[in-house]
């Protein structure tokens, strides 16, 4: 352990001793242990989560060798979902498609914006009472 032998742990124990005193000895002893306790802890789980990525590692370059695993960006064409497996299925890509712009929000879409909110304030009233609501009642029509 760290190169120390017997001669000079019980040196520096006698030199903790003379300094520390007996009374205090056994909680600084009693902390020390939950100290190095605690780094081997740390430590050991640092070991286990680089052996985690290691796995995960070495998995994922198995499976980019064996084909089943594409890196993002190798291929701009998408295969179609929708085909189960159909070589002779077209490709297909993603469109680019302007975004279209939509009208500024006015007057009329904030009342509609608060007909909604009182809307849903009724029905959680009439849910809390028991009854359907007129929307409801209207629905079973």
């Amino acid at each position: 352990m760290f190169g120390l032998g017997v001669s000079e742990l019980l040196l520096i124990a006698a030199i903790a001793l003379i300094f520390i005193g007996p009374q205090k000895l056994p909680d600084l002893a009693r902390a020390l242990g939950r100290g190095f306790a605690e780094f081997k802890r740390a430590t050991d789980e640092m070991k286990g989560s680089f052996a985690e990525e290691i796995r995960n590692s070495e998995a994922r370059d198995r499976l980019q060798r064996e084909g089943k695993l594409v890196p993002p960006g190798s291929d701009d064409i998408v295969v179609n979902p929708y085909v189960d497996g159909d070589p002779h299925a077209p490709p297909y890509h993603a469109a680019n498609v302007d975004p279209v712009p939509l009208p500024p929000a006015g007057a009329a879409a904030v009342v509609a914006g608060e007909a909604a909110v009182a809307a849903a304030d009724k029905a959680d009233k009439a849910d809390k009472a028991g009854k359907p609501d007129e929307t409801e009642a209207k629905r079973d029509v």
